[in-house]
């Protein structure tokens, strides 16, 4: 027999009930239909009654979006659905993302936002390697970057390598016109994308300048040992064993590495990306993690999720027809 509960949550006078509620109780309604308690809103008073657990997650959510609208910082429908999934997770509550703060730039601060982003964070931070594995829009280059940044910040390293491998390398990048780093630019401007968006632009071009901050190509590794340092290689599904194995090779004295990629999305012909079986190889290996990403990470557009499940499920109806 499930326990009932009421409890009723007093709305803050510095916070309006409109904004709990959301645009044309957009909010109020998401939260209504997610759950079978019943949520009643009457004036600065909320009041949640149902089953006790269900009672307990609802009120977790409406502290967490309290505390979220005092910190000057947006509500969506997205946010409320993360916050859900991850009230109903036993391992993370949304106080441990709102104080896991991993940087802060022009006063907003960048921190996980689902327990699949809070898991990969605290692995970066307890492992020499962390590989991230998982959909586009999980945020996987995104929070290491915000890591990499905040360790060059607090002198835990001396400098930020980024990388990534360019599947085009060999003789179509010679057609290309101008200079080799013009003919590579584009294939690592994300990087650069991702820095600019958490640091002022002049600083984040001086630390590339002076060397601190390096963003190349993966074939610019071979030959070198990287002391000191937290290297990240992105879109990693693009790199062959020889090219991953290279790389893992290259870790030196004091640095951190920080391994990302979707093994669905690989631009190489079917077998020849080494991401897809790295785990194969390195898994149980003392100080090296695997944090795996789904869905329910996506931090983009909630289409975004969407498209992710249905090639999923497409997959998985195809994978018995494959030989």
């Amino acid at each position: 027999m499930e326990s009932r509960k009421t409890t009723a949550l007093t709305i803050p006078d510095d916070v309006a009930a409109a904004e709990i509620c959301g645009v044309n109780d957009e909010l109020l309604r998401l939260m209504q239909d997610a759950v079978a308690a019943r949520i009643t809103v009457r004036g600065d008073i909320v009041e949640v009654a149902g089953d006790e657990t269900e009672v307990q997650q609802v009120t977790a959510l409406l502290g967490d979006m309290i505390a979220r609208i005092r910190a000057g910082e947006a509500l969506d429908a997205g946010y409320v659905r993360r916050t859900l999934d991850l009230t109903r997770s036993a391992d993370c509550a949304p106080a441990d993302l709102r104080q896991d703060v991993l940087l802060t730039y022009r006063g907003q601060a960048v921190r996980p936002k689902t327990a699949g982003q809070k898991r990969y964070v605290d692995a970066i931070r307890s492992h020499t390697i962390t590989f991230g594995m998982g959909p586009a829009g999980t945020g996987k280059t995104y929070l290491a970057i915000a890591m990499a940044l905040a360790a060059l910040q607090d002198q835990r390293v001396k400098r930020i390598v980024l990388t990534r491998p360019i599947v085009e390398a060999g003789e179509s990048l010679g057609f290309l016109p101008g200079t080799l780093f013009e003919k590579v630019d584009p294939y690592i401007r994300p990087l650069y994308d991702a820095l600019y968006a958490m640091s002022d632009n002049l600083r984040v071009n001086q630390l590339v300048e002076d060397g601190t901050i390096e963003v190349a190509p993966l074939a610019f590794m071979r030959g070198r040992t990287l002391n000191d340092s937290f290297v990240i290689l992105d879109e990693a599904q693009n790199a062959t064993p020889e090219q991953l194995k290279m790389f893992l090779t290259r870790l030196g004295f004091g640095s951190r590495m920080v391994v990302t990629g979707d093994a669905s999305q690989t631009d190489l012909p079917r077998g020849a990306s080494g991401f897809g079986r790295v785990r194969s190889i390195l898994e149980g290996v003392a100080d090296i993690a695997f944090c795996d990403f789904a869905a329910a990470d996506v931090v983009r557009h909630s289409l975004v999720a969407a498209i992710v499940e249905a090639y999923d499920r497409a997959d998985q109806a195809a994978a018995p027809s494959r030989p």
